[in-house]
């Protein structure tokens, strides 16, 4: 890849060096790096020195990760949505399609955690919580119960 001049201190040009790029994304420069690693972002280029340069495509695409993140897609979800996010091409029962297989998963998460919820809510309603030395919350992690575990799987 060839290489660019050394960067520019004016902040409206492109390309921008990695901190530029990390801030205007939301992301921090460490992850930017991780992102790059995992191949998310396309070889972005360099400057003689070897500084990272980063274009608005790239910052873009940073954003697109965040916002991702956030949601909680996972890596590979994302990189199937970056690729179907750059083809014009594409169909977006395909989006939808992971999107729904997303929104699935979280479901099951959160019916787990409701459980989860609620085995705890019962411990703590017989839990006396005071002197004495008996707790049935530490009966229950011990498995000295006959209460049923939750298992979050």
């Amino acid at each position: 890849m060839p290489s660019l001049p050394e960067p520019s201190r004016d902040p409206d040009r492109w390309p921008i060096p990695i901190g530029q790029a990390a801030q205007r994304s939301g992301i921090s420069a460490k992850m930017v790096r991780h992102y790059e690693s995992l191949g998310l972002l396309s070889q972005v280029a360099r400057t003689d020195s070897g500084y990272r340069q980063y274009g608005e495509i790239e910052v873009r695409q940073l954003r697109f990760i965040r916002r991702a993140r956030d949601l909680g897609f996972s890596i590979d979800e994302i990189t199937e949505l970056l690729g179907l996010w750059s083809n014009r091409g594409r169909a977006s029962a395909s989006v939808k399609r992971i999107a729904q297989r997303h929104v699935d998963e979280l479901s099951v998460r959160i019916a787990s955690l409701q459980a989860m919820q609620r085995s705890l809510k019962e411990l703590l309603h017989d839990c006396h919580g005071d002197e004495r030395p008996d707790c049935p919350i530490l009966d229950d992690l011990a498995g000295d119960t006959d209460r049923p575990s939750v298992s979050i799987n």
